[in-house]
């Protein structure tokens, strides 16, 4: 059984991370949840929590019952960090340093391979800002896989949707096997 951190930020597609917690569990997985506060807004931390059997952490005040700061005592045991989706927000944050909630901060302290399943508008996905952040990231061995393209959730039809569920389960699987040999 692995530990993975599943970073979960806000955007519609936030919803298919029960579908992806869920998938990682039926593998064998261990699967604790992070979220930003925007992700809260789409998908419920409780959902996540019963999913993965797990507690779901949203805020640097749940840290407050252990002496040891909890974002880098999970940063530690991580065995991989999939973020999914990530937002424009997030993929930002990380490429910059920035570390201003428990995702944020979790990314910057681990050393598990990460690998980011980006989902936003076309626009925001192809703008030189974003493309020079996902650049950022590479160079620092962070995989991605996707968007996709398609129907995305605010009309338009292009690049931005977060890679299949399914495929993100299979990347996750093929990232582990590539660390055990």
């Amino acid at each position: 059984m692995k530990k993975i951190l599943l970073g979960v930020s806000g955007s519609i597609a936030a919803y298919k991370a029960a579908d992806i917690a869920s998938g990682l569990v039926k593998e064998g997985h261990s699967v604790t949840v992070v979220m930003s506060n925007h992700a809260t807004e789409f998908i419920t931390p409780l959902t996540l929590k019963v999913i993965s059997k797990n507690p779901v952490f949203t805020d640097f005040q749940e840290e407050e019952q252990n002496w040891r700061p909890g974002h880098i005592e999970l940063a530690d045991e991580a065995d991989l960090m999939l973020v999914a989706p990530a937002t424009a927000n997030v993929i930002a944050k990380f490429a910059n340093g920035i570390a201003d909630d428990p995702l944020t901060a979790i990314y910057l302290a681990t050393l598990a391979p990460v690998i980011i399943a980006p989902a936003m508008n076309g626009k925001m996905w192809n703008h030189a800002a974003t493309q020079e952040n996902v650049d950022k990231l590479i160079s620092r061995k962070v995989n991605f896989i996707g968007p996709d393209k398609g129907m995305l959730a605010c009309g338009y039809e292009g690049i931005g949707r977060m890679w299949p569920v399914e495929g993100i389960i299979e990347s996750v699987k093929e990232s582990l096997n590539i660390q055990e040999n």
